[in-house]
């Protein structure tokens, strides 16, 4: 007989940049990758205007074997319903932590692969409320109601950034775009050339992207 005890746990985030900065981005690593790693790709952001903060997957592991590199996931199949309210109670305490220590004017968060779909349950039920949320290399989860609330789902500009030789996309890009069409789900799509990963070149032009809807 299956049962459940709720425990305490000590979790980890890293962050760069200007804890006071009016912009914060909050960013959601995937499979098997660690945030103080992960983090590195928005060092391209300015410092003094940006707060970066990265959390870590609950579910630590080693990568190969028993012993070496270590990555993290956010979620497996096995009592996945638990893992997900988990993850969003986590990221809503961390939001509120940070929030008693500075007003943030704009509100970005960015799921690349694995952590795609948490950020959109996140964005969905938990207390962020981004103006910006963008969808980098990651599958729309399919039990957020977007057939139901296509344009009220998410109160935000929202982005889904690919690239064109991503070896999870490459060979159905088509089908990607059919789905939001489909489901007139309000997002802007940006392709770049290279492979399933965030490169600084791309980085850079979605953030000069979300710059001017904010100037607007």
């Amino acid at each position: 007989m299956e049962h459940q005890l709720t425990i305490k746990k000590t979790v980890r985030y890293f962050t760069y940049g200007n804890p006071k900065a009016k912009t914060i981005w909050i960013v959601l690593h995937g499979y098997s990758q660690l945030p103080e790693f992960f983090i590195k790709k928005f060092e391209t952001l300015d410092p003094n205007k940006n707060y970066v903060v990265a959390p870590e997957g609950m579910h630590r592991f080693y990568r190969r074997g028993t012993s070496g590199r270590v990555g993290a996931s956010w979620m497996t199949k096995e009592a996945r319903l638990d893992d997900i309210a988990d993850n969003i109670h986590y990221l809503d305490t961390l939001y509120n932590e940070l929030s008693a220590k500075n007003s943030y004017k704009n509100r970005i968060l960015l799921g690349f692969s694995q952590g795609g779909a948490t950020a959109a349950r996140w964005h969905y039920s938990g207390n962020f409320k981004a103006q910006h949320f963008i969808l980098w290399a990651s599958v729309f989860p399919p039990d957020l109601p977007i057939e139901k609330e296509p344009f009220s789902i998410f109160q935000s500009n929202n982005y889904f950034v690919v690239g064109k030789e991503d070896q999870y996309f490459k060979d159905n890009l088509q089908a990607v775009e059919d789905f939001f069409k489909k489901q007139q789900f309000d997002i802007e799509i940006i392709y770049f050339e290279e492979d399933h990963d965030i490169y600084p070149k791309t980085l850079k032009e979605v953030s000069q992207l979300i710059k001017m809807k904010v100037l607007r």
